[in-house]
């Protein structure tokens, strides 16, 4: 009689689950075939509870419906995508990097155009249909990211950083309500500047059908951190990858006193962007300078503020 028990065991002893977004899978494939993470990673968490997301494994192959996405190299990547004549994916227009002729493209319209091109935002998003192969890159050293979403699942990311995402996942944006007036002087003239340190808009997407596959782009290392309910944090608002729709953000100034006896003027101003959870936030570990930091402030969205 054949021993059934030996079977069960080895079955068993395949089950791999995925510590970055629970999917299951044998483990064989080498890498998480929803997320792309290398497997048998083994979680990199700070003593502040802050969790390194692996970067995808060069060539890892992640499966959504009938198609399937390999990620390609690590300094710049690359997102191939096999699509089948059911699925289709849609994308910023400036990262299409090659495509079959197969593949249909065409524009998608996006809601509140005349807003979006105000904030220097593209007025069209784009669609590929298969059958075929398209490909898309960021043309810029970091980490591209996979966030499968489950359905009903939604994430908000700041913007300029969305790459691709599956027709499963649908498309929408907000404003952020971040932002400060500054004094600046141009010639002989004083004028008031508004920066958004976000950008003005977030761009937010929601499986709302099923689950789908969203790819974004991320300068330098990420780390991601669940905020309980309350929880505070303060990062540098250009750090900011994604969050969940419900941490909440708002400004946060402080003022080191003794700037102003070293430096003169109106001193060091540190802007940071204050979230309170519950909810899951990602930060990048390269980020860009925060505009007018050094400027008079004239006014602000709604904010904390700490002197010292």
């Amino acid at each position: 009689m054949e021993d059934k028990s030996h079977d069960a065991s080895s079955v068993d002893r395949r089950r791999y689950t995925c510590p970055y977004c629970g999917a299951e899978s044998d483990g064989t494939q080498g890498a998480c075939t929803r997320c792309g993470a290398p497997i048998d990673v083994r979680a990199i968490v700070s003593p502040e509870r802050w969790t390194e997301v692996p970067g995808q494994k060069d060539m890892a192959r992640l499966q959504f419906g009938g198609s399937d996405c390999q990620i390609e190299g690590t300094y710049v990547p690359v997102a191939d995508f096999r699509l089948s004549s059911t699925d289709g994916v849609y994308f910023a227009h400036h990262v299409l990097l090659w495509m079959e002729p197969t593949v249909q493209v065409g524009a998608m319209s996006l809601k509140g155009a005349f807003k979006r091109v105000l904030a220097g935002m593209p007025v069209v998003m784009t669609e590929a249909r298969g059958p075929g192969r398209i490909a898309f890159s960021r043309d810029a050293p970091g980490e591209l990211l996979a966030l499968p979403l489950q359905k009903g699942e939604t994430v908000d990311v700041r913007e300029h950083l969305f790459v691709a995402a599956t027709h499963a996942v649908a498309y929408d944006w907000f404003g952020t309500k971040v932002w400060y007036k500054i004094r600046v002087q141009r010639g002989d003239k004083t004028e008031t500047e508004t920066i958004y340190p976000l950008g003005m808009f977030m761009d937010r997407f929601t499986a709302a059908q099923g689950p789908g596959l969203l790819l974004v782009h991320a300068s330098g290392n990420v780390f991601v951190r669940t905020l309980q309910p309350g929880q505070t944090i303060l990062i540098k608002p250009t750090a900011l990858l994604f969050k969940d729709p419900g941490v909440q953000m708002q400004l946060h100034f402080e003022h080191p006193n003794q700037t102003f006896s070293l430096f003169g003027g109106y001193g060091q101003r540190y802007t940071w962007l204050r979230l309170q959870g519950p909810g899951r936030v990602a930060v990048m570990s390269a980020f860009e300078h925060v505009e007018g930091e050094q400027a008079r402030l004239v006014s602000c969205s709604p904010a904390t503020e700490k002197r010292w």
